[in-house]
């Protein structure tokens, strides 16, 4: 699978646990998940992922090495995908453009989140790295 390296750890991890670890681990994404900066927020710098059925929102952000920095809001009261939006962070944060476009669409499959989690989630998740690979390929055009 072309994923990052730590992106790769966590779906091996999460692939090799029972369903109940899985859940437990979901919840522990979402706890440790940061708040993104004040001045996102107030900018309007966060893009609504409308395809979720919670209100998700992420920006990402590319320094001048071209290393990303994701950025989530994502409601307490929805540790699913607040725990989704944790490992997209975890895994992915400080990949490059090209690492982070290369990720395939649905690699969470590969870590049985399906079993924890409704079609109806798993829908919002492709749409979640959809999004973030839209925002990549436009500040790159930029």
């Amino acid at each position: 699978m072309a994923v990052p390296e730590r992106m790769e750890r966590l779906v091996d991890l999460f692939a090799s646990s029972p369903k109940q670890i899985k859940i437990a681990a979901m919840v522990d994404y979402a706890d440790r998940l940061s708040d993104p900066p004040a001045e996102l927020i107030e900018h309007g710098d966060l893009e609504r992922v409308h395809e979720c059925q919670t209100p998700f929102y992420v920006s990402t952000e590319v320094d001048p090495e071209g290393r990303v920095t994701l950025w989530f809001q994502v409601p307490r009261e929805s540790p699913t995908m607040r725990g989704y939006a944790g490992i997209l962070a975890e895994g992915l944060n400080g990949s490059t453009v090209d690492e982070i476009l290369a990720v395939p669409d649905t690699f969470y499959l590969g870590m049985g989140i399906d079993e924890v989690v409704s079609p109806l989630r798993l829908r919002g998740m492709a749409a979640i790295l959809a999004r973030i690979k839209d925002q990549l390929r436009r500040s790159e055009a930029a």
